[in-house]
């Protein structure tokens, strides 16, 4: 089986996903059935699919672009990182187990059994599949062990594509170095390059790219040059700048611009949900960690976290507590969503996730909270302002809402989450602000409190935004990427043994 290609990277961050988003978008709009997939992810930002299981947010967003339905095959094996350096293993959709990490190592045999079957699922129900590693591939001290990049490359047979970062410097090196790292078996399956965020004259690369190309026999398949505001589903909060960007350059309709503050939590999980919230015109979205960054904010924000506990002591230790507190006394909107949501309430008993027992909360909302063993994943719809609400949840803290009023009901006016009193809201959705409507209605109540004349722009579409940034990224591979060799890779597989050159001195003769 010829149909699958896998999409590797020299680091992290050097623009796998963006590149799997891009040829699976590439890919859509010529009328091919195509899926992502991504065996091993460890991220914390996740996603719920209609079915209830849980994937990380890239293979969401790359499934978004392949204009398919996303499913846990797509992601079957997603470690979630915690605040004691073990990690929540999310298995098909659902948690399995909490590891450090040599006991995750001891998983991997029957993790990757159960990724290539996924893998061999949805080669067999589409037509292409494209698949992102982890990490990078030259990593040879955990080769033995690998189920995300030649490991999976290996066992199921796919040709390899390495993306390299030019803006980070040294890529020619990065390139060079990883395809010398691997073992000649391995080496058989890296067929081409990528180079990644270039900035400059084309004309001035091309001679490193004729010597790569000379010196590894594989040829660079594609300039890709740097998009700038790509905000599509970071993996990872080292991912993020200060400032969240807009890119469309409209300025706000009102007299006045809206600042939002969101505490940058150690653990932070699911702040694509303040991705929304920054494509609104005269909307200043920036991330904070000290309460004299609050002094000009005219809302903040407590986003999700994986560790609840751990990030609350962390707001006190950085002396926020007082200046929240403050804030909400003085009629000055603050908002919690799922973690954050948890550390407004009185009291939070954990057992679970941090095994800290009873906790103080914050105090800013009537509310009680008790982790459970269960994780909640759910796809709710609701009602706020009068305008819809689809999110979605993740959590083991439930909360217990002892006063206020609901923040999202029910068409028959009952409440479904959430809670709210005077300019303090929670709730546990995740991507409620991706609703137009009532992201604007909320914006204008959040204007109104702090006294700014901000007007909502009437026209601002998220869901729009987002096909317009894959519609980028596809462009990308269309433009800037030899597509008929990228056809040829997945049409024909792994290249013939002998056909490419061996680098010495290849992996280290154990991992050899």
């Amino acid at each position: 089986m010829s149909n699958a290609l896998l999409v590797a990277g020299t680091t992290s961050d050097a623009g796998k996903s963006v590149v799997t988003a891009g040829i699976c978008r590439w890919l859509a709009r010529q009328g091919v059935r195509v899926a992502p997939f991504k065996a091993q992810n460890m991220s914390l930002n996740s996603f719920v699919t209609a079915d209830g299981a849980e994937i990380g947010r890239a293979q969401a967003m790359q499934a978004q672009a392949a204009r398919v339905e996303p499913e846990a095959a797509m992601n079957p094996v997603l470690l979630k990182p915690g605040a004691d350096g073990r990690s929540q293993v999310v298995l098909l959709g659902r948690p399995v187990a909490e590891v450090g990490a040599l006991d995750y190592r001891e998983r991997k045999p029957v993790l990757l059994e159960r990724s290539l079957e996924c893998l061999a699922d949805l080669r067999r129900r589409y037509e292409v599949v494209v698949c992102e590693g982890a990490g990078s591939p030259a990593e040879i001290n955990l080769r033995d062990r690998d189920i995300a990049n030649m490991g999976l490359a290996t066992a199921a047979g796919l040709p390899v594509v390495v993306v390299g970062d030019i803006d980070r410097g040294g890529v020619f090196a990065a390139m060079y170095g990883t395809l010398a790292l691997l073992s000649a078996q391995d080496q058989r399956h890296v067929a081409g390059w990528f180079v990644n965020k270039f900035r400059g004259d084309a004309r001035l690369l091309a001679p490193g790219l004729d010597m790569l190309h000379g010196l590894t026999g594989r040829p660079v398949l594609g300039t890709l040059p740097m998009l700038p505001g790509l905000w599509l589903d970071a993996e990872d909060s080292l991912d993020l700048s200060t400032v969240v960007d807009r890119v469309d350059g409209r300025g706000p309709l009102g007299a006045d611009v809206l600042r939002v503050a969101v505490v940058r939590f150690p653990r932070l999980s699911n702040f694509t949900d303040l991705d929304a919230l920054a494509q609104e015109p005269g909307v200043l979205v920036r991330w904070v960690t000290r309460p004299e960054e609050l002094a000009d904010a005219d809302l903040v924000v407590l986003p999700g976290t994986r560790a609840t506990v751990a990030d609350l002591a962390w707001l006190r230790e950085r002396g926020l507590e007082p200046t929240l507190k403050a804030r909400a006394a003085a009629g000055l909107p603050v908002l919690g969503v799922c973690g954050g949501y948890q550390m407004l309430a009185r009291g939070i008993e954990d057992e679970v996730e941090s095994g800290a027992g009873s906790v103080e909360g914050l105090g800013l909302l009537p509310t009680h909270v008790r982790f459970g063993a269960e994780k909640v994943l759910a796809r709710p719809v609701g009602t706020a302002y009068g305008q819809r609400v689809e999110g979605y949840e993740i959590h083991h803290g439930v909360v217990a809402v002892e006063g206020g009023e609901p923040f999202f009901s029910d068409d028959d006016g009952h409440g479904l989450d959430g809670c709210r009193v005077g300019p303090v809201w929670g709730t546990t959705w995740h991507g409620a602000l991706e609703n137009d409507g009532f992201r604007r209605e909320l914006l204008r109540e959040v204007a109104a409190l702090a006294g700014r004349a901000f007007v909502p722009a009437p026209d601002t579409s998220f869901a729009e935004a987002r096909e317009a940034r894959l519609d980028r990224l596809g462009d990308l591979i269309e433009e800037h990427a030899d597509t008929d060799a990228l056809w040829k890779l997945i049409e024909g597989g792994v290249p013939a043994a002998g056909s490419l050159p061996f680098l010495a001195p290849g992996a280290p003769g154990e991992y050899a």
